[in-house]
């Protein structure tokens, strides 16, 4: 202390001494991690498994083995975290080349599972959904096109845009996985639009798939299209299309306000609720924790968009902007979709809620996605202005 007076005296700067709150802050800044987001995916990751043992059947391995991905998901973040955008737009045409050809493979030899063709297995070490990889690798190529060129877009670039979607997207979409391939687009689609479109043309897009939308019911599945008229008449099959949308909408009108409490829910406990710890895990959370407990999951969420938005708006480069926005915006549209579907304000399209909903592949590409977002905002200062 002396020493440090002594040296004040003699017009040297004198450094306070490091607080427990720097200290902190430094840890953060060297594993590259914003604290706000990893506290709230931390927090929603507890009462998704919180609300997951109750969906399980209260099956304690099933809440261990989604851990462990939360887990692997959180390592991913901290690896991508430190990497710098400029590392991810070199990789960026090979991630996508890489999950072309993975869902390629998906094509030729993949595995069956509940009439869907969505899995490649290594034997004794994997199983895992490629069509999941391409939520990050198609907005990461779009991203890395387009702050290449002048912006906003030109016609030519959109075509390039639209090429590069339409191959991954078909791919998925013959698995068949609906839900996928609409988070697919939605990734790249907020891409393009980030990039500076005019009104005139984005208004010009809608009218055009508003056109489309004859074309794409005729190339639906007959189960697919059975669920967007379930959607609009539930009760006309309310023992076969119609029972799963009545069941979830059941299960969280019986919450009420504060709901049934844990482990006391009558339709998921009793196994009328299907799919209960995967698409439709919102109906468990509101018939046991009620309004208040939905509310406040909604709210974390709602935190998490705030914060995400905040981060990709501070980015400094376009690649950095466009792709950090992407991220943010498709993780609103999972959970508007989940929560949509599952209280009938939206077709049943097979869309998991992040974090909550049981699911290995979804959650590690989640957890990649932030420490992709966490890296574009740490490297910041490192980028020319």
């Amino acid at each position: 202390m002396l020493g440090d007076i002594t040296r004040g005296l003699r017009g040297y700067p004198v450094r306070p001494p490091e607080s427990g709150m720097s200290r902190r802050k430094s840890v953060w800044t060297k594993l590259r991690i914003d604290p706000w987001i990893m506290l709230l995916l931390l927090v929603l990751m507890s009462a998704g498994l919180l609300v997951l043992y109750s969906a399980s059947g209260q099956r304690l391995e099933t809440v261990i083995a989604q851990a462990t991905r939360f887990g692997l998901g959180l390592v991913v973040l901290m690896v991508l975290a430190r990497l710098s955008p400029t590392t991810l737009l070199r990789w960026a045409p090979l991630l996508y080349g890489a999950a072309l050809a993975m869902l390629v493979a998906v094509e030729v030899m993949g595995d069956m599972g509940m009439g869907a063709q969505r899995w490649l297995v290594i034997p004794g070490v994997v199983r895992f959904q490629p069509s999941e990889l391409m939520k990050l690798a198609m907005p990461m190529m779009l991203a890395a096109y387009l702050c290449r060129r002048e912006l906003p877009p030109r016609w030519i670039d959109l075509l390039v845009c639209g090429l590069i979607m339409v191959v991954p997207v078909m791919l998925i979409a013959r698995q068949p996985d609906l839900g996928t391939s609409l988070l697919v687009i939605c990734a790249a689609v907020f891409v393009i639009l980030l990039a500076g479109l005019s009104w005139r043309f984005i208004a010009f897009l809608v009218v055009l798939a508003g056109a489309a939308l004859p074309l794409l019911w005729i190339n639906m599945h007959n189960y697919q299209r059975q669920r967007v008229l379930t959607f609009l008449n539930p009760e006309s099959d309310p023992l076969g299309a119609g029972w799963n949308i009545i069941q979830s909408t059941t299960a969280i009108g019986s919450g009420g306000l504060v709901g049934k409490g844990w482990l006391q829910g009558t339709q998921s406990q009793l196994e009328f609720l299907p799919e209960r710890h995967t698409d439709f895990i919102v109906a468990v959370l509101g018939e046991e924790f009620g309004l208040i407990g939905m509310l406040v999951v909604l709210t974390l969420y709602l935190l998490i968009i705030i914060r995400g938005l905040w981060l990709a708006n501070a980015a400094q480069d376009c690649f950095g902007r466009l792709l950090a926005g992407s991220i943010v915006l498709t993780f609103f549209i999972y959970v508007f979709v989940n929560v949509g579907m599952v209280s009938g304000i939206l077709p049943v399209v097979g869309v998991p809620l992040p974090l909550v909903s049981y699911g290995g592949t979804s959650s590690v590409t989640l957890m990649a996605g932030f420490g992709i977002l966490m890296s574009i905002h740490a490297h910041r200062r490192l980028l020319p202005r």
